[in-house]
């Protein structure tokens, strides 16, 4: 009997140890997999977080390159600034400077006006007193100029340049040799000849047929006649020199002497 309850007890205190085992097992088990889940969890968290201060640090790193990228911007702006300060000041004086010039362009004209047509009195004055030549071109180069001082579509600038051109031309004269056809009046009648002309110097005319010629006389205010036999081949060598039909050589020709100046 009492081995019987011994063997009883016994076989209840085994299967309550296994119970117990088999409990703890599971209790550890349990345990175990909440542990994992809790590191499961906080290893998402991480990789979590780790990707937001990915993100946040690239977009660190782009804000740092676009801000260092604007103060590179600013900074060439500030330079170009000061760059356009100074034209602008540069351009401020020179406005102020042209201001001045208008004004003074204005009492210039009122000036260069009565200049211009003391000019063209003086210029007509000399080809008046002049020996006779081109005179017919000479004449309407004047009246050209005058008809121009009343015009309003031309500057002062341009009228006084037309000016200085008629003098050009005048002064041109004094230096060159030419020929021409005119008609001037030889003893009471007009007569077709070749005009030849040497600088200022001697104005000379030998008629179509060769057989008169003569000279322009300053004292007389005239044109008087040469002996055809002195003069007749030296004018009409000099005539075609001035056409470029005979060689330049030394002509024997009535040339009048300077006057003291008095």
């Amino acid at each position: 009997m009492n081995t019987h309850r011994i063997k009883v007890i016994a076989a209840a205190l085994a299967l309550s140890v296994g119970s117990l085992v088999g409990g703890s097992s599971s209790l550890q088990a349990d345990q175990l997999s909440d542990v994992l889940k809790v590191g499961q969890v906080k290893t998402d968290s991480a990789q979590k977080s780790q990707k937001k201060i990915d993100r946040l640090s690239d977009e660190t790193r782009s804000s740092l390159q676009d801000y260092k990228r604007l103060m590179k911007l600013v900074e060439d702006l500030q330079v170009y600034n000061k760059k356009l300060d100074i034209q602008v000041n540069n351009q401020q004086k020179r406005l102020g400077l042209m201001e001045e010039s208008i004004a003074n362009v204005t009492v210039i004209q009122r000036q260069v006006t009565p200049l211009i047509m003391r000019m063209i009195d003086g210029l007509e004055q000399f080809i008046a007193l002049d020996m006779p030549f081109h005179s017919k071109e000479r004449r309407d180069r004047i009246d050209f100029l005058r008809a121009n001082i009343d015009r309003a579509d031309l500057t002062v600038a341009e009228k006084f340049r037309q000016v200085l051109e008629a003098y050009k031309i005048e002064n041109e004269y004094g230096r060159k040799i030419d020929s021409y056809k005119d008609t001037i009046s030889i003893d009471g009648s007009d007569r077709e000849v070749n005009i030849f002309r040497v600088g200022r110097i001697a104005l000379l005319f030998q008629t179509t047929d060769t057989e008169v010629s003569g000279a322009w006389d300053k004292d007389a205010r005239g044109w008087v006649q040469l002996d055809s036999a002195d003069y007749r081949n030296a004018v009409l060598k000099g005539i075609r020199v001035s056409k470029k039909q005979a060689s330049i050589s030394i002509l024997d020709l009535p040339i009048s002497a300077p006057e003291a100046i008095q």
